[in-house]
Formats: C-alpha cells, structure tokens, sequence
C-alpha cells in the first residue's frame, strides 16, 4: 500500500477504522513554539549548541531558510533549490538550512521529505538535526520516541546522501537530536548513530522496488483508489469495496503499529486471533506458527507435523509447568 502511494488515513477513514494517529494539538503547539525558540534570530540558540556538540571552531553561520523560494512553495521548486544550495555550499565555513526539501524515491515513486534542519558543517560533511518536543529527564528520553526520531532521522540521511551523489562520506551517520531539558524549555543536543535504521530502511526500499513481483500475487483488478469526486475530493467508493480490497493484502500487524500507522485498526482486527497480535517477541518465540489456535491445539498434545515437532514439546512442557503452578494455587 505505501508503494501504490495510496492515503493510508483517509483509507481507513472511509472504512470505519480511524485511527487517534499522530500527536495532540497541545503537542504540536509545544513542539512549533520549541522548534520557533532554537530557530530564533538566526538559529542562533542552535548555534552555540552545535559548536559545544561539534566542537566548531567557527564564530558565525550563514542561514538559509528554505520554506519557500521567491514565494513559491511547490515541491519541485523547493527540491531543486535545496538540491542547488547544498551542492554548492562553501566548505569554508558552516551554513544552517532550515526546512531544506529532500526527497526518497519508493518503488519508482518520489516522496518528499521535510528535516527540520541540516547543518552543513566543516570538512564537507553534513549533519541532519531534529528538533523534538519531547523532554530528556535527567539524562535520559523515552526509548520509544527517540527509537522513532533515529528511524525518521535515517531517513532523512539516506535522502540527502541521494540527493549528493550517493556518496555516504557526505552526510554523517550520527544525526543530532534537540530536546527539551527536564521540564523547562531550555534546549539540550545529543547525537543518535542511525547506522542500523539506515541498514534496514535500505533493504525495505530494496523489497518495495520489487512491486511487480508482489503484485504477480493478487489480481490484476486490485485497486485501493478511493474515487474522489472531482470537486470536493470526497471518496465515491464504496466503503464495503475498499475494504475487501484491502483485506486481499494479508495485514502484518504488531502492537508497535499502533503508534506508526493510519492502519493500525484495521490491521488488529483482521490479525485478531493471531500470535503477531501479541507482538513480534511472541510470534518469534512460537516460531512460525501464526494462529493462537494452533498454539493451543500443540500445547494440549495435537500430533505436530515434522517440522514444528521441537516448538510442540516446548509448548506441552509450558502448558504442564503453567497447570502446576495453577493447581498449587488453588
């Protein structure tokens, strides 16, 4: 679905499954007024973070703020200006850009990608910052919100390698990430390595530039277009339709998903009943099998085929050791 470009919200939206995804209006209203505060005159705030973080020797920064060139704010414009500044920024000194336009192409397809910031540093090496409005509280974040940040942040830097030529030595693998101190406004920086986040969006890009050989597995009618009306945009399909075609596409569902995706509801509901429901940890631990059913049928003596033979016992002796500590209970 990513790689047909469909919109994932208004999809589940139309077929009864919205999601409360992304962050609150009180979020996002702390998170513009931190990201106005270090941007400030200049980004001068960031400034004199950055030379303590990066140990820069440099006094002042040029500053290039790239929401909108000559009052055009189209993609296209945008992407070849940030393109046309960052190939030919002076190596001289730094250069902070704020709101560059990159861009990653997905199965054939560009999608567009806004940073908060990259600052270009000494040594013709460039390092892409997010400003965050989650707070770091004694030293230390919430791991799931900054495991989300270094996934954004790599791929941002995959994006902008992309956009220099593909060379990695250009763009450092360690982003910088601004939080909020404690609970006050007062801005710390701290590097996240997106080695790793890199490594497996690149194999996800792999798998997704693939599309035809995973679209030889479903039927040449499949569409997820939601029939806009030309005028006022409004999906026309039929909400009973849509959602046949999207139950064609098996849904791969985890409790993370619930942070992560439009989706997420309908996926839990068409995975009810199966072991990824209750997490990757456990379906691995299962070691394959994908329905709690067939868990169960084991773990109470059902003759296994060959190869699950090995997980069946470990299951049987689960299910006597869990039967013991019962009856001692009662």
């Amino acid at each position: 679905m990513d790689a047909s470009g469909v919109d994932k919200e208004e999809v589940a939206r139309h077929t009864g499954y919205i999601a409360p995804f992304g962050q609150s209006r009180f979020a996002i209203t702390r998170g513009n007024a931190f990201e106005s505060q270090v941007k400030a005159d200049g980004a001068a705030q960031l400034l004199d973070l950055l030379r303590s973080h990066l140990r820069l020797g440099i006094e002042e920064a040029g500053y290039h703020d790239l929401n909108q060139v000559f009052g055009d704010d189209g993609n296209e414009v945008r992407y070849k200006r940030t393109q046309q500044l960052l190939t030919k920024a002076d190596t001289a000194d730094g250069t902070l850009f704020d709101h560059p336009l990159l861009r990653l192409k997905i199965a054939g397809r560009y999608a567009y990608l806004e940073p908060d910031l990259i600052a270009f540093q000494l040594h013709g090496q460039f390092h892409v910052v997010e400003i965050k409005s989650f707070s770091v509280i004694d030293g230390q974040a919430d791991p799931a919100k900054v495991a989300a940040a270094a996934i954004q942040s790599a791929v941002y830097v995959h994006a902008l390698r992309d956009l220099l030529g593909g060379d990695p030595d250009q763009v450092r693998h360690e982003t910088i990430l601004v939080c909020p101190e404690n609970f006050a406004n007062r801005p710390v920086v701290a590097g996240v390595d997106v080695r790793k986040q890199l490594t497996v969006l690149r194999r996800q890009l792999d798998r997704i530039e693939g599309i035809e050989d995973l679209l030889a597995e479903y039927p040449p009618d499949l569409t997820f277009d939601l029939d806009p009306d030309p005028v006022s945009k409004t999906p026309r399909r039929d909400p009973g339709a849509l959602l046949d075609a999207v139950h064609q596409v098996d849904a791969s569902y985890a409790p993370e998903c619930l942070s992560t995706c439009e989706l997420c509801y309908l996926c839990r509901d068409e995975a009810s009943g199966t072991t990824g429901a209750l997490g990757k940890s456990v379906r691995e631990d299962f070691g394959g099998i994908e329905d709690i059913a067939a868990v169960l049928s084991l773990a109470r003596g059902a003759q296994p085929p060959p190869e699950r033979a090995e997980i069946a016992e470990r299951l049987r002796q689960a299910a006597a050791l869990r039967g013991e500590i019962l009856g001692e209970v009662t």
